[in-house]
């Protein structure tokens, strides 16, 4: 049975949580190249790439929710029923960890990316940061995820989950108070290419989230 693989625990406390989520038919290796990129960005990271709990359709791989004969009304439902699943593993993981949402990443590739999104959904938010590589929301949301940035990355010539989806995700955050970046890589299709991996780093360290923005605003506003 594969398992998750913790690419990095540093010897001392944990300052940031950094969870990969792979994509379906795929398993936790296909994480490394990324995983393995963080850890080196983030010494004191704890960073894990997650096993997902399914087996495919044809057994040879995992996944969060099957695709077979899936169609656009079917998403949304399948990913509602796997959503419970995949918080326990956010949950168990901050618990091992010792860490909280707001020191909490989560990145994900095509499935992966799918889950990671609609997690922001919640009520409760699950991470500070997500970021959806070659990914959807299954529905664009009613509503912004005020403690969490979202940082949405994707291919031009991405043929199975076409780019429009993050530019209209990027819009119709923004247009509800989100916060969010999208950044659409021309000559890339559905793969986590060497760009990804670094545009991953580049949003995670140079971006500062709203969240952050705001407090800073108000403080000096106070003082």
């Amino acid at each position: 049975m594969t398992e998750s693989i913790v690419i990095q625990q540093p010897g001392g406390a944990a300052e940031q949580l950094v969870l990969l989520f792979h994509g379906v038919g795929s398993t936790p290796q296909a994480m490394l190249p990324l995983g393995e990129r963080l850890a080196r960005q983030f010494p004191n990271a704890f960073v894990v790439s997650v096993v997902v709990p399914d087996a495919t359709d044809s057994g040879s791989a995992c996944q969060w929710l099957s695709v077979q004969g899936i169609g656009g009304a079917d998403i949304a439902s399948r990913v509602a029923e796997a959503m419970p699943a995949f918080r326990r593993a956010v949950a168990h993981w901050q618990a091992v960890s010792g860490l909280g949402p707001v020191a909490t990443a989560l990145i994900g590739f095509s499935q992966g990316a799918i889950m990671a999104l609609e997690a922001t959904r919640a009520e409760t938010a699950c991470a500070g940061r997500v970021v959806a590589i070659a990914g959807r929301f299954a529905e664009l949301p009613d509503r912004a995820a005020p403690a969490t940035t979202l940082h949405l990355l994707h291919g031009k010539q991405d043929e199975v989950i076409p780019y429009r989806h993050t530019i209209e995700a990027a819009q119709h955050l923004l247009g509800i108070g989100g916060d969010a970046t999208a950044d659409v890589l021309p000559f890339i299709g559905h793969d986590l290419a060497d760009d990804f991996i670094e545009l991953t780093i580049e949003r995670l360290t140079a971006y500062v989230p709203k969240r952050l923005w705001d407090e800073a605003m108000r403080a000096a506003g106070a003082a």
